[in-house]
């Protein structure tokens, strides 16, 4: 947990505070709502979480905490591909959010069939689902790295869009596919690996003759995902972002 103490906190035999201490030792938060966890709580965090996240991997929460504890080679080297595309820096620079309070969703509505930003609403209404539901990061130690893998969690939505995907297990796990290739967290290897334990034998064919085949070919001849300025691109028709980012049709 956070280590808080009191500016009444007696001094040490060295002359220093416990509050001194924990900072020296780099226990305080770097940005609000960070909990800094040492590797051997990292560890118990990754196997607790991934434990509940096989057993329901609907607990979006329980996946968020996973993708934190073990993306620690996976989210610098995201940061670095962002950092040597101009449309990635800038998105690193300006800190972009996507969430239904920085959304004009009635002029997303509006704009015409097709485009990206008319084809994310009707994702959203569709499945029921909104962007306010991605949780913030707590246990990434740094905090650029922190705002990485919340613009990762904020696009997922926009990757079911130019997938196609629906929120179901089948999407989710194809779209988890994509991801793990562009990505490398280890999170999305594990929801692509052991996702499919719960489909039927009919989706499980499609899913190995159809769907990995197409997600991975797409996700490897793709550009980083978090190279794209989404909210500068809702007029965009999906057709042509798909052409311009490398994703492949969808069967």
């Amino acid at each position: 947990g956070r280590a808080w103490l009191s500016h009444a906190e007696p001094r040490g035999r060295d002359g220093r505070s416990g509050e001194e201490e924990e900072e020296e030792e780099g226990c305080y938060p770097l940005y609000p709502g960070h909990i800094p966890t040492s590797p051997l709580q990292k560890a118990l965090l990754a196997a607790g979480s991934a434990f509940m996240a096989l057993y329901d991997p609907y607990r979006h929460d329980m996946v968020a905490v996973l993708g934190e504890t073990t993306g620690c080679l996976a989210l610098p080297n995201l940061r670095d591909k962002m950092k040597h595309h101009p449309e990635g820096y800038r998105i690193l620079q300006e800190r972009p959010r996507i969430r239904l309070s920085t959304l004009d969703m009635a002029g997303l509505r509006g704009l015409p069939d097709g485009s990206l930003g008319r084809e994310y609403v009707r994702f959203l209404e569709d499945n029921k689902v909104s962007p306010d539901t991605r949780m913030p990061p707590k246990f990434v130690d740094d905090e650029e790295l922190a705002y990485v893998i919340q613009r990762y969690r904020e696009v997922h939505d926009l990757m079911h869009t130019l997938l196609g995907m629906p929120t179901n297990m089948l999407g989710e796990v194809v779209v988890k596919w994509f991801e793990a290739i562009q990505t490398g967290l280890p999170m999305c290897v594990l929801g692509a690996a052991f996702g499919p334990v719960r489909l039927s034998a009919r989706k499980l064919q499609v899913l190995a003759t159809e769907l990995v085949p197409w997600a991975i070919r797409s996700g490897r001849n793709a550009s980083c995902i978090l190279n794209f300025y989404y909210e500068q691109r809702w007029e965009q028709p999906v057709a042509s972002l798909r052409e311009e980012i490398g994703i492949f049709p969808p069967p």
